[in-house]
């Protein structure tokens, strides 16, 4: 087994799920006790989209929805979608750094900002042996 990268995780910060009514999904979570605690547009291929992070406790569950073109393939599943589990980092430079250099598959060519939460947040993702994302992210 090779040894492990020396990297700093704080906690799951939280998982992301792609939605095809993000007020239907909203309202979902609210009736499990979540609070919406941010609400952010977000550019993609086909358009805007739109994305809520819901709260409880230490729980966050990002759920966004894509442009009308993009969600054919979301509404075709019918077991449901987690899209990616992500992690808080200090430090999204230093672990971007050491996870390509340990040979990890990272998907994004630097650190990708968001204008989320009050002063944004940057992230990137790595891909594991089974296709999964594992997204690395840092509130700023």
């Amino acid at each position: 087994m090779e040894k492990a990268v020396n990297i700093t995780i704080n906690h799951l910060q939280h998982i992301g799920i792609p939605v095809t009514n993000i007020q239907r999904s909203q309202l979902f979570y609210e009736k499990l006790g979540f609070n919406n605690v941010m609400r952010a547009g977000f550019d993609h291929e086909d358009g805007k989209g739109t994305c809520i992070m819901m709260e409880r406790r230490t729980i966050i569950i990002e759920l966004y929805e894509f442009p009308a073109p993009a969600l054919a393939p979301i509404r075709q599943r019918k077991d449901g979608h987690i899209d990616h589990i992500a992690f808080d980092v200090p430090d999204i430079d230093e672990a971007f750094t050491t996870l390509k250099e340990a040979g990890f598959e990272v998907i994004e060519e630097a650190p990708v900002f968001l204008a989320f939460w009050t002063r944004g947040c940057k992230y990137f993702n790595i891909i594991g042996p089974d296709g999964e994302r594992l997204e690395f992210n840092q509130r700023m």
